[in-house]
């Protein structure tokens, strides 16, 4: 029989192979291809001495296919949780050394539990990917260890925020688990994902495709719109990862971390009073007038190359995180296309889930027209805006800073459709239609016969622009709070987060909306 001092022995020695991650030589190699380990990821990402690990000694069960013989480190994954800037966070990493971070059947369990873990602490929870798909050698063990995975997530998702960092690989099934995170992070040169890799579509499809062509950052912060932020490498995946993590609160029954700054929040910003052109359909970078009225002029921007003419992201005021939602006239004249209300709407949802007050700086020409569009759903996809609205219950912020026409006034925020306050700059364009296409509806017959049609065309558009082109006719009826100088922007912007500071807490008409189980969102 063993004795206490050998049993210890023997523990220690267990311990240390597991986590030698397959010696020197093979982590020399991985960081020669710009890479960290798995455990060097999260020694980096938490606080130092602050990581517990969840689950080290767990070990698969299958033994067909000489799995039996196969050593696999702590099922390839490590799970746990710790502290990030002084807030609890769990976490799971895959690891790539180990089978190829395969994952199979306990790979699964341990990646559901710590979620499971995470949902019931009430913390955030961040998953390094980087895999090399299933281990098919454990068949309908591995392909059910899927689905314990994605009813874990789905079952968190509103109640913890759930971030996914996307290191390596991360193809088939699989990459379905960090597509339904609330936001994903991919790592420039190595972070690769899809539904199939490139053999798999050559041999089903015939198509020829590189795996950076496919499945890189290109494909899905720019394209498919999967992606939310791109990363350099493994140490600014995990330090962007930490800033988005700042914005957030733990869980949706907590406020976002409110942090003391000096930026003050009367602080006027005069250079707003000049920022537009004066042709109405000269562009502008709507990021430089966001930056002007968030505290010290820093914005997290989310989505940044995907469905470019609309803004989201994160920023400060007085201290208080806030998201914002813009359009942006320098792409597409700030139009909403289908990718653009997707974007928008998701965002709006996300923060409602998790109390974040939401600001839109408005200056949009309608959603975008067409065939292609109307084919494509633009109808539904669009609808998304308006449900999210309707649905939000946190501060709605509206400013209303140049056009606001058609259905996008309502996608941008408005009155009606839920914000608390709707302020518009002198410069803005409240009406159903622009004087241009008011002029070539209503008027069209009396400028065809007319004796002079362009002298006409130009009266009318004069007359319909001065009654309906400016905030006033709105402000009069009350769907504009006020119409205030660009300069006092921030200053407005501040007041009204400190008036909705409580809101919903005692407001009878919103605890009094039928019940249900949630709206039937145009999906």
């Amino acid at each position: 029989m063993a004795t206490n001092e050998e049993l210890i022995e023997e523990y220690q020695r267990k311990r240390e192979k597991i986590k030698e991650m397959g010696g020197a030589e093979a982590i020399q190699k991985r960081h020669q291809g710009g890479q960290w380990t798995a455990r060097e990821r999260i020694d980096y990402f938490f606080d130092p001495g602050t990581f517990t690990e969840i689950g080290l000694f767990v070990k698969g069960r299958t033994t067909a296919f000489g799995m039996d013989k196969r050593e696999i480190p702590a099922e390839g994954i490590i799970t746990g949780f710790g502290k990030v800037n002084g807030r609890y966070i769990a976490a799971a990493a895959e690891d790539f050394m180990a089978m190829a971070g395969t994952f199979g059947e306990y790979h699964g369990k341990k990646l559901a539990s710590i979620i499971d873990f995470a949902k019931g602490k009430g913390w955030p929870f961040v998953g390094m990917n980087d895999s090399g798909g299933a281990r098919l050698q454990e068949g309908m063990d591995t392909l059910e260890a899927y689905g314990w995975t994605f009813h874990s997530q789905i079952m968190a998702s509103g109640i913890i925020p759930q971030i996914a960092l996307l290191m390596g690989p991360c193809l088939g099934g699989q990459a379905y688990h960090p597509v339904m995170q609330d936001f994903l992070i991919q790592c420039r040169d190595t972070g690769f994902m899809g539904i199939a890799g490139p053999a798999f579509v050559e041999t089903q499809l015939g198509e020829k495709i590189s795996l950076q062509e496919l499945a890189g950052y290109k494909a899905h912060a720019v394209k498919s719109g999967c992606t939310h932020i791109v990363a350099d490498d493994d140490k600014d995946a995990l330090d962007k990862c930490k800033t988005l993590l700042a914005f957030l609160p733990p869980n949706n029954r907590e406020k976002p971390p409110r942090i003391e700054t000096r930026d003050d929040p009367e602080r006027a910003v005069p250079e707003l009073d000049t920022i537009l052109p004066e042709r109405l359909t000269q562009p502008y970078d709507m990021k430089k007038l966001i930056k002007a009225i968030v505290d010290d002029g820093y914005f997290f921007e989310t989505l940044e190359l995907h469905a470019r003419s609309v803004i989201t992201g994160f920023a400060r005021f007085n201290g208080r995180p806030v998201g914002i939602w813009a359009n942006q006239p320098m792409w597409a004249s700030g139009a909403i296309d289908i990718d653009a209300a997707d974007k928008g709407a998701r965002f709006i949802r996300f923060c409602d889930l998790f109390n974040i007050p939401l600001v839109t700086l408005g200056d949009c020409p309608g959603y975008m027209i067409g065939s292609e569009q109307d084919w494509k759903g633009i109808l539904r996809h669009g609808a998304k805006l308006l449900f999210a609205w309707a649905d939000a219950t946190v501060p709605l912020i509206s400013i209303m800073v140049r056009k606001s026409y058609a259905g996008a006034h309502y996608g941008m925020l408005d009155k009606t459709i839920g914000a608390d306050f709707v302020f518009a700059w002198p410069t803005a364009h409240v009406t159903i239609v622009g004087a241009d296409t008011a002029a070539s509806v209503i008027f069209a017959r009396e400028i065809r016969e007319s004796a002079n049609p362009e002298e006409t065309r130009a009266r009318r558009i004069s007359e319909f622009s001065e009654l309906y082109e400016n905030p006033y006719r709105a402000a009069e009826r009350g769907y504009v709070d006020d119409i205030i100088m660009p300069s006092d922007t921030r200053k407005m912007i501040n007041r009204a987060l400190d008036a909705l500071e409580d809101k919903n807490k005692d407001n009878k008409a919103f605890n009094a909306r039928p019940w249900r189980k949630y709206s039937n969102i145009n999906l």
